[in-house]
């Protein structure tokens, strides 16, 4: 084979195996991200048992507004600022604190176990409509005077954080 051919065919399998590791394992977002706070330098310079935190801060994505409505016999759509969901989540902690056995010699730590909770939102959307009513053929096409109509859609928070509490020896 000559050299020319092994560089092409080199290029090519090279070009493949770059398309095909790009699509085979797709980035994938993370939605909480995990903050230590090392507190072990500070155990060891004071010689004593410090508590262990760890926290998670949820990373939150918007989503796609619904679409505008419209109805008949209105001049403007249904929802005129459509309500924008949002996905995210609560602070998570893990916190685990020695106790000077204050319970008995078998309890000697207490701990808190709050994960980062899922939190769907929708920001609060806005329909409005025009103090003019579509056009009436009955009156050469132009439109009668009206209220106008103002309705602010209510913004919705949906969650349920959950949370452990435990006393024990060395947790």
């Amino acid at each position: 084979m000559k050299p020319t051919t092994r560089r092409t065919l080199a290029a090519v399998v090279t070009g493949v195996a770059a398309a095909v590791g790009a699509t085979a394992t797709p980035a994938v977002a993370a939605r909480a991200i995990p903050v230590p706070v090392p507190l072990d330098g500070a155990e060891t310079a004071l010689g004593m048992e410090l508590p262990e935190v760890a926290g998670e801060l949820p990373v939150p994505t918007a989503g796609a507004p619904e679409v505008p409505r419209y109805v008949e016999g209105r001049l403007l759509p249904e929802r005129t600022l459509p309500q924008l969901p949002v996905r995210g989540g609560l602070p998570g902690v893990d916190l685990r604190q020695p106790v000077p056995h204050v319970l008995g010699d078998d309890f000697d730590h207490a701990g808190v176990d709050a994960p980062a909770a899922e939190l769907r939102t929708l920001a609060p959307g806005l329909s409005l409509d025009a103090p003019l009513t579509a056009p009436n053929p009955d009156a050469l096409g132009l439109p009668a005077p009206k209220l106008p109509e103002a309705g602010v859609l209510a913004p919705v928070v949906r969650t349920a954080p959950v949370a452990d509490l435990g006393v024990g020896p060395g947790l």
